[in-house]
């Protein structure tokens, strides 16, 4: 943390010739302002994104930008501006802005004295400069070449690297200093194949907070058959079944479902305005015993975690749900606040400009004590989601709609054939309370998980065991 500190104040402060000592002065006008919190965050983003399709590099991208967000709380109103120019002027300007949010007469004073250390759960170094852009795009014609390599039937390839750096530096009215050094990268790769006419797309992908060391022959090589295979099953499936039947959800990515379904409505501001269906239900049984689920932002180079949240709080392992008992809520300190509850380090933020709010960081359940192909054996008729796509979930009803990727039939406790353009249609708090198996095999997924929420958009990390869920609808086109 105190070399993230440093790097932060090398990279943010010193090009502008600003001080802590200078923005501590900032800080202590709006306070005296009678803003009852405020906090200035600073960012310094780089990112790079390359693309292959048909053998050939047909784009790629590269930035950086910087700037520094001011933010004034007052009870439950928030004033926001930012800037683009990390320039003391700048600063002032936009706490002067935001500083009529304060009440008149009142007077306080801040002390900038909270520099704890909090162990990095990822490295500091820049992906960016990890490696040559020679040996970029010879990643990219590597993944290629093993995906067409895969099966005669492969027709085109596309491949996509992108990775990010990111510094941040936030410094608050009640004395905390906190800085994080993000690095981020990910790989994916999505194949077309064709046979007698028929063509069919699959996809796969992985990554995390780590650098491109972690992008060898085997990572390439398992996402590159992961979305040749997914396609080549697709070429046989069949029609999907409709109608109300057990679903058994594989481990990993499935926990989509999970994030979308019940993880929005157990973000505090949802529960703060009384729009979650887990409004007030702290302590009640919101679904099936065995089900324990978790926000986890402390897992080391996930693609979820963070060392700090962007409020500068430390992530924890919030339990959420216990045994089907409802816990608590994902919490910034805004909502933490309002709630009479401590913030849980889930205060997220796109970037500098964008107010912060309560975000999943990774979100999963625990595994429980059936084997997988227990589960499966004991379906007569259903289906089997090994994959989700797309999905919409509203949060005041918990109604969810998702698209599988991929899927099987299961009939007499056996994966008969696949089957395609399958929807899974629920209700999110109903539906923790039809699992009636958890499987032994909890996993995360792969690192390619991005949330959305209010415009704003978060790497995330989800996972799951294999579940068995009853009496869900399943849309289908058979």
């Amino acid at each position: 943390m105190s070399s993230s500190l440093a790097t932060a104040q090398s990279l943010l402060l010193t090009p502008a010739n600003l001080s802590l000592d200078q923005l501590t002065s900032t800080l202590g006008g709006l306070s005296k302002r009678g803003v009852e919190f405020a906090d200035l965050y600073f960012e310094h983003h780089k990112s790079e994104s390359w693309s292959l399709e048909e053998g050939i590099v047909k784009s790629g991208s590269f930035s950086i930008e910087s700037g520094v967000g001011v933010r004034a709380i007052t009870g439950e109103q928030t004033a926001f501006a930012y800037s683009g120019d990390i320039g003391l002027a700048s600063i002032n300007e936009a706490a002067n802005t935001v500083a009529a949010i304060g009440r008149t007469g009142q007077s306080a004073s801040v002390a900038v004295n909270g520099k704890t250390v909090h162990p990095s759960l990822y490295t500091a170094a820049d992906p960016l400069a990890s490696i040559s852009d020679d040996a970029k795009i010879a990643l990219l014609r590597e993944a290629e070449r093993i995906a067409r390599a895969r099966d005669p039937r492969v027709t085109q390839v596309m491949v996509n690297l992108a990775c990010e750096h990111v510094v941040m530096l936030v410094m608050r009215t009640d004395g905390v200093i906190a800085a994080d050094v993000r690095p981020l990268c990910r790989l994916n790769v999505s194949a077309i194949v064709e046979s007698n006419g028929k063509r069919e797309q699959g996809r796969s992908g992985g990554g995390g907070r780590y650098g491109f060391e972690r992008f060898d022959t085997e990572f390439i090589t398992k996402r590159a058959h992961e979305a040749v295979d997914m396609a080549i099953l697709n070429l046989d499936a069949r029609p999907a079944p409709a109608g109300v039947m057990p679903v058994v959800c594989g481990p990993g990515w499935p926990g989509v479902l999970l994030h979308e379904a019940i993880g929005h409505g157990l973000e505090g501001d949802f529960n703060r305005k009384g729009s979650s269906a887990f409004t007030g239900r702290i302590g009640e049984r919101v679904a099936a015993p065995g089900v324990t689920v978790l926000d986890d932002g402390t897992l080391k180079d996930r693609r979820g975690s963070l060392t700090v949240d962007d409020e500068g709080t430390p992530t924890h392992a919030t339990v959420l749900i216990e045994d089907g008992i409802l816990k608590g809520y994902m919490q910034d300190t805004m909502n933490a606040r309002l709630m009479g509850v401590a913030p849980t380090g889930n205060g997220r933020r796109e970037s500098y400009a964008h107010l912060p709010m309560p975000r999943m960081t990774n979100t999963y359940m625990l595994g429980g004590q059936h084997d997988p192909k227990e589960i499966i054996a004991s379906v007569d008729n259903g289906i089997y989601a090994v994959n989700f796509g797309g999905g919409q979930v509203d949060i005041t009803s918990g109604k969810f709609v998702f698209t599988m990727d991929e899927a099987w039939k299961i009939e007499n406790g056996k994966l008969m054939y696949p089957i395609k353009g399958a929807t899974l249609i629920g209700n999110g708090p109903d539906a923790l309370t039809r699992v009636t198996m958890i499987g032994n095999d909890m996993a995360l997924d792969e690192g390619i998980g991005v949330c959305g929420k209010e415009g704003q958009s978060v790497p995330v990390g989800i996972g799951q065991p294999t579940l068995r869920i009853e009496g869900l609808t399943v849309g289908g086109t058979a």
